[in-house]
């Protein structure tokens, strides 16, 4: 293992050098990918030197325990021995796992959706009860989240909301998020009491640039029209509310919480294309619809990748079969309890993946 990762240590002081080089610190692209390999190398070359150094000191130990004459000295170097082999072994785990491939998303920006489906008003206000949880979740991981439309309900719901999170762990942290979501609780429309069964969806896209996926403005009917709801004052006053149809695909993004027509235009370009590019990466994988079908679904009841039963005060996300009683603290932000597990899970078994 030491052998065939050596250069790792070379790449790092070279990747070092270019960060330091100032055409390169003027270069945004070529900067994002130095230090992307940068910081996913870097913990692997630190592991490697901790695991040549214990093995170096493993050697030293049992080499000075058969040297030893004094029985004393003797077991004392055999349990050195024996704590530096307990490190390599541990050291060993931690570089396969640093070694399982990244995700090719990590460090990039997320596009998350949210809509009401089934369950009427109830569903709306579920739906805004996933978005104030999903802020308070960047907030507690330090990421920025920027709302880019949202429609509110007559209720005080959310029709749909779609917001952008940035930060190096924004992929990573909402990845896990997108499918059909399931709530279980007295809806405060129901004069009985009964529970009732709602659903929201939530899609999650990786933000694509421009330069990454190039969209031809002849493919696109672009139709300005005046803002409607809250937003500030003069938001209403002019045709600022941007609706844009991408006729190949069918897909229309609209666009009308920001102040200016270009400014919901960038917006709405934003969206359609990640929306673009991720069809076009489930068109090219074998498994791309029923990959998409099970992150969006039809949003019925029956389907969902979780569930929050509020007389429980329960969390389970069936993906896992994972079920905590701490759903007031997930609902306020705690999403980690449920995250974690869900990472824990994914890199076991592509740990799992690369040992056979």
């Amino acid at each position: 293992m030491l052998e065939r990762l050596a250069p790792l240590a070379d790449e790092l002081a070279e990747l070092e050098a270019r960060l330091a080089d100032p055409a390169v610190a003027s270069d945004p692209e070529q900067l994002r990918r130095v230090t992307r390999r940068y910081k996913e190398i870097g913990p692997l070359v630190e592991a490697l030197g901790m695991l040549r150094a214990r093995l170096d000191d493993a050697a030293q130990a049992r080499a000075l325990a058969n040297e030893a004459t004094d029985a004393s000295e003797r077991e004392q170097w055999r349990i050195e021995a024996h704590e530096a082999e307990s490190d390599i072994e541990a050291l060993e785990g931690r570089i396969r796992e640093l070694l399982i491939p990244r995700d090719p998303h990590d460090g990039r920006p997320v596009i998350v959706e949210i809509r009401g489906a089934e369950g009427g008003e109830e569903a709306n206000l579920f739906a805004r009860d996933l978005y104030e949880m999903y802020r308070s979740f960047a907030a507690s991981r330090g990421l920025d989240l920027e709302v880019l439309s949202l429609d509110p309900s007559d209720l005080g719901g959310v029709n749909q909301v779609t917001f952008v999170v940035r930060g190096d762990e924004a992929w990573s942290a909402f990845k896990y998020e997108g499918g059909p979501h399931r709530v279980q609780r007295v809806p405060v429309t129901e004069s009985q009491g009964r529970i009732h069964t709602s659903s929201a969806t939530v899609t999650v896209l990786p933000e694509v640039d421009e330069v990454e996926y190039v969209i031809d403005e002849r493919d696109l009917d672009i139709d300005v029209f005046r803002a409607s709801g809250p937003g500030g004052q003069g938001v209403n006053t002019t045709d600022s509310a941007v609706r844009i149809t991408h006729r190949p695909s069918g897909l229309v993004v609209s666009m009308q919480d920001q102040r200016s027509q270009l400014q919901n235009r960038i917006k709405a370009m934003q969206v359609l294309r990640a929306r673009l590019a991720k069809r076009q990466r489930d068109e090219a994988e074998a498994a791309s619809s029923a990959a998409r079908r099970a992150q969006t679904g039809s949003g019925g009841r029956s389907e969902k990748i979780r569930t929050y039963n509020v007389k429980e005060n329960r969390v389970t996300d069936h993906r896992i079969g994972l079920t905590i009683y701490r759903l007031s603290d997930v609902l306020a932000g705690a999403l980690d309890l449920v995250v974690g597990p869900l990472a824990a899970d994914e890199r076991a078994r592509q740990m799992e993946e690369s040992a056979t």
